[in-house]
């Protein structure tokens, strides 16, 4: 089956920059989103977790999606979450999603209930009907509390938009099963650690924090992972890039860590929403560390030609 829907490339889940006082930064959210355009992305995700949708209501993801859609004015395609507890909230979002004009949705379990595969793919599908948009699955049931089991993905398949998956679960099983048993619903590395196993089982997109604020990093890895095909060179970039995918996934502040590499950008990415808080000096200086001799390996890897 062809997907209606190619995922391809790196989509950069966008931050949302605040003010002191917790309300946007509108001309700090257009410098980003202008950042990743002009460094190579090929996609944004709006109303992800990145973008601490968790603080923030529908209203205002609304708003921030139609923002960046109006901002990228059709040069990306644009993934906006519905991730939410209620699924009246997911449907608004879906609903939102096609009214402003975006290429796809981004959708996830809703946290918390826990719901079986059946009862988690009705929620989907009516998600799905709200948005008829090409939907991006995300499996993260560390965060979620429940799998996107084999039963949730043969009933979802029944409808075509269903044409990827972020796979967040860290279980390199999953990725052999999803690549094997699910080729019509595209593998996309949603685990950063992970990305050059993805590739190497034919991901053909990753959705990966960092990008933020190292856009052209994280596509050096894509182009010669899966463009290229040239995995020597993509597993040296993968050593290159491990440090900082430890800072990511091992620290315990994500989301902390990827504001402040948006900040070393010279863009103020600003403070989190309660109940996060930022980074001190000591870990404001090791990602430094970390960014700085990261580039320079990455650079010296493709000056090599």
């Amino acid at each position: 089956m062809t997907p209606i829907f190619r995922f391809e490339g790196i989509y950069t889940p966008v931050v949302t920059p605040y003010h002191e006082d917790g309300s946007v930064n509108w001309d700090a959210q257009a410098e980003v989103i202008e950042y990743l355009v002009e460094n190579g992305v090929h996609g944004l995700i709006s109303g992800g977790s990145t973008g601490e949708n968790y603080a923030q209501t529908v209203e205002e993801r609304l708003e921030l999606a139609k923002f960046t859609h109006q901002q990228l004015k059709g040069r990306l395609p644009l993934v906006v979450g519905t991730g939410a507890m209620l699924t009246g909230d997911s449907i608004a979002l879906a609903a939102g999603a096609r009214e402003i004009g975006a290429e796809s949705i981004l959708l996830a379990s809703p946290p918390y209930s826990v719901p079986t595969d059946r009862e988690n793919a009705l929620n989907a599908l009516a998600i799905d009907k709200a948005a008829d948009l090409p939907v991006m699955l995300y499996n993260y049931p560390h965060r979620t509390g429940t799998m996107m089991g084999e039963e949730f993905l043969d009933r979802v398949g029944r409808s075509r938009n269903f044409c990827g998956i972020k796979e967040s679960s860290g279980d390199i099983n999953r990725v052999h099963l999803l690549a094997r048993d699910y080729p019509h619903i595209q593998l996309g590395c949603g685990m950063d650690d992970q990305a050059l196993e993805f590739f190497a089982w034919g991901a053909p997109f990753w959705v990966c924090g960092g990008s933020n604020f190292l856009p052209a990093e994280h596509v050096a890895l894509y182009n010669a992972c899966v463009v290229e095909g040239n995995y020597t060179k993509g597993r040296r970039i993968m050593s290159a890039m491990m440090p900082l995918m430890h800072v990511l996934e091992q620290g315990g502040k994500f989301i902390q860590t990827i504001k402040h590499g948006v900040t070393l950008n010279g863009i103020a990415a600003g403070a989190m929403r309660a109940p996060l808080k930022g980074l001190n000096k000591d870990d404001k200086r090791a990602l430094e560390q970390v960014v700085r001799v990261l580039k320079q390996k990455i650079a010296g890897i493709q000056a090599e030609g």
